[in-house]
């Protein structure tokens, strides 16, 4: 091999990736005010759409492209209102009613939205995860008595009380092998793993790590474990390792940023809602995420 090409090698190799934005950089993806500030979500569906709710105005989902081009996907029901919003790998999307205390199904094809799951029990179903079985995991905090629960929902829509008793319980994932559910608490700014039991039961109960000031908010897992959390009023998203040590702290231009998705071309891109600017917020980041993964192995 000639000495031209490894004296030109370097150079190659810069334009090669001169594209490439830095990462843990924020950006905007979309303009300000776009949003009303009860914006949440995220999820992105398997062409790399985001979908938030509470665009333009309560009740509606709100579908961006990865350009930033914005149109109000669906209009939910009267009396509900959504929060957290998963993907299925068939693509259905289930979204969090806080106000209705159900879990909607929206069929992507046809727009249709209808209750997967009630339960009265519910204070407010907040935010939600899924494991590889299918079975749909929520958090329900009591943001006036301080307290909050977490239910399970299988795929029959059949809904079961898992916890009670706990802080205000916000962000949830599992870990990639799915045996493990970590929740957070905003209010007491704590994040706990729990072992999921063969008959589906939360077991061995362990604090993960506690932070001294701020709050929680959304909670996102990558490929490798490592958990990505909204510091709610610091205006940043912590990386944690799955046995809770702060790996990376990163700003989000906000200080309002509720919550969080991976997508972009290679799972990369974390996409975050941010409310005091009420806009979408995107950030490359060094691993893909754990639900974008899932989506390549459909």
């Amino acid at each position: 091999m000639s000495r031209l090409f490894f004296l030109f090698l370097p150079f190659f190799l810069s334009a090669a990736f001169a594209d490439d934005p830095p990462l843990f950089v924020a950006k905007p993806l979309t303009n300000a005010g776009g949003f009303i500030p009860d914006v949440e979500g995220p999820a992105c569906d398997a062409a790399g759409n985001i979908y938030c709710v509470n665009g333009p105005w309560l009740q509606t989902i709100q579908k961006t492209t990865p350009q930033g081009a914005t149109e109000v996907f669906v209009t939910l029901p009267a009396g509900s209102v959504g929060n957290g919003i998963r993907f299925s790998r068939d693509g259905t999307m289930y979204v969090a009613d806080y106000t209705a205390h159900n879990i909607l199904q929206v069929d992507m094809k046809t727009r249709a939205v209808k209750v997967f799951a009630h339960e009265d029990r519910m204070n407010q179903p907040n935010d939600l995860a899924l494991a590889p079985d299918g079975t749909l995991y929520a958090s329900d905090p009591n943001w006036e008595a301080g307290d909050g629960q977490l239910w399970s929902i299988d795929p029959q829509g059949h809904v079961r009380r898992l916890a009670e008793i706990m802080g205000t319980t916000n962000g949830l994932d599992l870990s990639p092998d799915g045996h493990t559910l970590y929740v957070n608490e905003s209010t007491q700014r704590t994040v706990w793993a729990f072992t999921i039991a063969p008959d589906g039961a939360l077991t061995d109960k362990r604090l993960l790590k506690q932070f001294d000031d701020f709050s929680l908010d959304g909670m996102r897992c990558d490929v490798d474990g490592n958990l990505y959390i909204t510091r709610q009023l610091k205006g940043t998203v912590v990386k944690l390792s799955p046995t809770g040590q702060v790996l990376r702290e990163f700003e989000i231009l906000g200080a309002k940023p509720s919550n969080l998705c991976f997508g972009g071309p290679d799972g990369r891109t974390l996409y975050i809602t941010e409310v005091e600017h009420q806009r979408l917020v995107q950030v490359r980041v060094d691993r893909p995420g754990l639900e974008w993964q899932r989506w390549q192995e459909k």
